[in-house]
């Protein structure tokens, strides 16, 4: 082969992405080497004039770098695929990026986000996700951060990803957040990272503050350790520094230590809870501290809460928020929410269960009044909530670790946001959507064939149903169909079930509100995912719907109906 023909071969060879850059354009890629002893490259050009290289050694783990381009123009990024494969690329600038979010020039068919075209539930835009991080409103907007692993569909080495919405429903994704450290990015054979944690607002300033638990499986004596990170552009955060390197001296304190969650008590001090396991019991564990910034001199106070039943392995993403008052009032009821690790209720076989406890909080003293699951469908966990402008709102992930083995493709979303409301007259908590959600509705695509028992087709599967029942005429039962699974909502004297049966014809768990007698129900349909709320959110069942395809009619087999409608919804 001649050198021309050498060359014009190489050129076929190489693969380019390309995109339109404004000035000041920063450009984040992860990327390795094929082979050990050949360097990665990634060749630069603007406007057709090549001014840049972009090089990697490693060829076991993807290496982050951060490339600035002063100049606006046709941006090209050219590799051979023979020498460099790239997991990661996208672009934004500083000064918009909170207005723009990112663009993403390329993912992996390892870690190609989800094909859920129209899907209104949050997911990331590339790679794995599970908790809700440092869910909160600062300057202005709504920040949802999340365990983030960018290069694969699996869990892996956690890192935080970020978006930003005005809504909690129309989201823009924002440059990786917050990052392990190096020591756990370059060791593959070291597994942990940034793990679950929360945020607060800075005291005179724009930015935030992060608490996280840093994970390290093989470090001793503590594996599991607390973090602080500040962020004044809350586009990034600063460095890490420990802030509790050290469990309380507890008999019977097992390693587990995490998830962090800062809040302001009602005495106005700075608290903190952390999820562990004692013995044979899940605890919450509770510190405080008396720096007006939260960044320093936290001490353990008590064991909080303790969960001995189900056989919960640990007590994780504890949060607790007050209800229907202001903090400082001894009246105030509170809730405490906390995901239930590997927890069993044998009964229904269902697993990895979430409590919600309400009851009264002194600062120290956690009084507890009434409890009920959060969501007899148990896909809905590691739920973080915070007060916004006086009104809690939370989050969850729309998984379960049961059905999220880490060594399998999982793509997943976020639940729908929902309020959290004291219901006096009844002594219940409700947890409705959130107000507003009604904005994506697109078009009503019935309220009469429904509720005379015949079938309704869905065009794309994203849809929202809403059905008043008469309660006085027996049993009811909705069929929700998929090409692969079944899926019903059935009320009978029993309680409300969400039946759920894939393909393999396996036992499933039994998902159950016992005693449940709704008269309202309101369901969101959507790709990969059901959630049902009865009675306003007295009930909520969240189910994740393994796949993509989409439930495409739906039909009234039993019942008396009063009404019920059904919308198609987009984003």
């Amino acid at each position: 082969m001649s050198m021309l023909e050498q060359k014009t071969a190489d050129e076929t060879r190489l693969r380019k992405l390309r995109g339109t850059v404004p000035v000041n354009a920063v450009l984040h890629v992860w990327m390795k080497a094929i082979h050990p002893h050949a360097p990665a490259e990634i060749q630069l050009s603007l406007n057709g004039n090549l001014f840049g290289n972009i090089f990697a050694q490693n060829a076991e783990e993807y290496e982050f770098r951060m490339f600035f381009v002063p100049h606006g123009g046709e941006l090209e990024c050219s590799y051979d695929p023979e020498t460099t494969t790239i997991s990661v690329a996208y672009w934004f600038t500083d000064a918009k990026v909170l207005e723009e979010g990112i663009t993403v020039l390329r993912t992996h068919a390892a870690n190609a986000p989800a094909p859920a075209p129209g899907s209104y539930h949050f997911r990331p835009p590339f790679g794995w996700m599970n908790d809700p991080n440092g869910f909160g409103r600062f300057n202005g907007s709504a920040h949802l951060f999340y365990q983030h692993y960018s290069h694969g569909l699996t869990w892996n080495t956690m890192h935080w990803g970020h978006a930003i919405s005005e809504d909690y429903l129309h989201w823009r994704h924002m440059p990786i957040f917050l990052f392990p450290s190096e020591d756990l990015t370059h060791r593959p054979d070291k597994r942990g990272g940034a793990f679950s944690g929360s945020a607060i607002p800075l005291e005179n300033s724009a930015g935030i503050r992060v608490f996280f638990t840093e994970h390290v499986i093989e470090r001793a004596p503590e594996r599991e350790i607390q973090m602080v990170a500040t962020s004044q552009s809350l586009i990034f955060a600063g460095a890490a520094k420990p802030l509790i390197d050290k469990r309380p001296e507890l008999e019977g304190l097992t390693l587990d230590f995490r998830d962090p969650y800062v809040f302001r008590g009602p005495d106005g001090y700075w608290k903190m809870l952390l999820g562990s396991r004692q013995g044979e019991e899940g605890v919450v564990l509770l510190y405080q501290t008396a720096d007006l910034t939260a960044a320093s001199g936290w001490e353990f106070v008590e064991i909080l809460h303790r969960e001995g039943r189900f056989n919960t392995q640990v007590v994780e993403c504890p949060c607790l928020l007050p209800l229907d008052g202001p903090a400082g009032d001894p009246q105030t009821h509170w809730v405490l929410v906390c995901g239930l690790m590997h927890s069993h209720h044998e009964e229904t076989g269902r697993r990895n269960l979430t409590m919600a406890t309400v009851g009264h909080f002194d600062g120290k003293h956690f009084t507890p009044q009434f409890e009920q699951e959060l969501d007899f469908a148990t896909d809905n966990y590691a739920f973080q909530a915070f007060l916004d402008q006086g009104r809690p709102v939370g989050i969850g992930w729309l998984a379960n670790w049961a059905d999220a083995a880490p060594e399998i493709d999982f793509p997943t979303a976020m639940t729908l946001p929902r309020n959290l409301v004291y219901d006096a007259a009844d002594n219940t908590l409700l947890t409705p959507p959130i107000e507003g959600v009604e904005v994506l509705r697109d078009a009503l695509i019935d309220d009469t064939a429904l509720a005379a028992g015949e079938p309704v087709m869905l065009e794309k599967g994203q849809a929202e149903v809403v059905i008043e029942l008469d309660r006085n005429d027996g049993p009811f039962e909705l069929d929700l169909y998929h090409n692969n699974i079944e899926i019903t909502v059935k009320i009978d004297a029993e309680g409300m079930r969400l039946l759920y049966m894939d393909d393999s014809k396996t036992p499933t768990p039994d998902y159950i509100a016992p005693g449940a007698n709704p008269s309202h129900l309101r369901l969101f349909l959507d790709i990969g995912s059901v959630e049902v709320f009865a009675d306003n959110g007295r009930w909520a069942g969240t189910k994740r719907i393994a796949g993509f395809d989409p439930i495409h009619s739906l039909r009234i087999r039993e019942g008396a109906i009063k009404s019920a409608k059904v919308w198609s919804l987009a984003l």
